[in-house]
């Protein structure tokens, strides 16, 4: 398999300001960094070089979002603040989201590496792609960012791509721990887009991401959220792939699928309760990539999100990237061994309530009879 791969030293140089972990530096609270940082997008990156894995992998050379291409989620009113706000000093743009100066143009390259991904993937220069960026997007909605995202990187790439390619059906696969709001909140009404979403109940943003939230208009049932309970691991993921997401795509049957990939639901991470571990993220990693061979030529393109564990992140990112070029890395993987000895990672009575609870929601939908 030729994967793609989409990298800019730039990502790394978003600034958020001070920040601790995810609260912002106002009293009493002491100045620190910000919990989403360059360090977790840099280390997968230095990883892949240390292992020369990066060799295995072709570079997609990634350029800035145009105005257009953004005006097709965000509103003009939006990226005129955005832009006003990256020109001056910086400033909040909405709920736990932030930029600094130049962000504009680091948040628009951002969108335009994924855009760049789809380009090379629909080309067939590569079988599929991964585009490792920042800032994230999931949470970003139109008329403002949201939980570090400043564009809607996902929603733009497919918006791009039924514009460009004349994709009548995309889906939108999100397994990042937190809610994919903003994805949801763009396609909600849109038959033409399947959003998924996997994440822990209610931790971000919170009242979001309810197994009721389906759709409205001609999108009724086309939005599919298995909000899954603290402290699930890879049994859990699995049952609700199996019964619920994979179900889905194989009934949908996109022309090209986007996973916004964050690997926040790792079992260090500081901002959820996850177990999961890098087998996890290379099972489910394996069933995308092969439901995209059965239903749309194997087109696939991963987008970055979250995982803010600096020192886990690349061993949970290692075995994705293994699986799309369908190679190994020279290295024993030492996540492994550690999560395989934690108890209790199969799925528990109470984690099947919520895997069928949304199962149930997902097989109402009245195109799924």
């Amino acid at each position: 398999m030729k994967t793609g791969f989409v990298w800019h030293e730039r990502y790394c140089w978003h600034d958020y300001g001070a920040f601790a972990g995810p609260m912002r530096n106002v009293y009493p609270v002491e100045p620190g960094h910000a919990a989403e940082h360059a360090e977790t997008k840099r280390r997968i990156k230095n990883l892949l070089d240390a292992t020369e894995f990066i060799e295995r992998l072709t570079p997609v050379k990634p350029r800035a979002a145009t105005m257009d291409e953004l005006l097709a989620v965000h509103t003009r009113e939006y990226l005129d603040s955005v832009k006003a706000l990256s020109d001056a000093n910086g400033g909040m743009i909405g709920f736990a989201a932030f930029v600094g100066p130049g962000s504009y143009e680091i948040a628009a390259l951002s969108a335009g590496g994924v855009i760049a991904a789809t380009d090379a993937v629909m080309s067939g220069d590569v079988d599929n792609a991964y585009a490792l960026v920042r800032p994230p997007g999931h949470h970003a909605q139109a008329q403002t960012g949201m939980g570090y995202c400043v564009f809607a990187n996902v929603a733009l790439a497919v918006k791009y791509a039924r514009k460009i390619y004349g994709l009548d059906r995309i889906a939108v696969v999100d397994w990042d721990v937190h809610h994919g709001n903003g994805t949801q909140s763009i396609f909600y009404d849109d038959p033409g887009v399947l959003t998924v979403s996997i994440h822990q109940d209610g931790v971000f943003p919170r009242n979001s991401g309810y197994t009721s939230e389906t759709g409205e208009g001609r999108g009724e049932g086309y939005n599919i959220n298995i909000p899954l309970p603290p402290g699930c691991g890879d049994g859990a993921y699995r049952a609700a792939f199996e019964r619920v997401v994979l179900p889905a795509l194989y009934a949908f049957k996109p022309q090209m699928i986007f996973v916004a990939c964050g690997f926040d639901a790792g079992m260090n991470d500081p901002l959820a309760r996850m177990m999961l571990g890098p087998e996890s993220f290379r099972w489910m990693t394996g069933k995308t990539l092969q439901a995209a061979r059965d239903l749309s030529d194997g087109r696939l393109v991963m987008a970055h999100e979250g995982g803010y564990h600096a020192p886990s992140v690349p061993f949970l990112a290692l075995p994705v990237f293994e699986e799309l070029t369908g190679e190994r890395a020279p290295i024993e993987n030492p996540m492994s061994a550690l999560v395989a000895s934690f108890p209790a990672t199969e799925l528990q009575p109470h984690q099947d309530v919520f895997v069928e609870a949304a199962r149930k929601a997902a097989g109402a939908a009245a195109w799924r009879k």
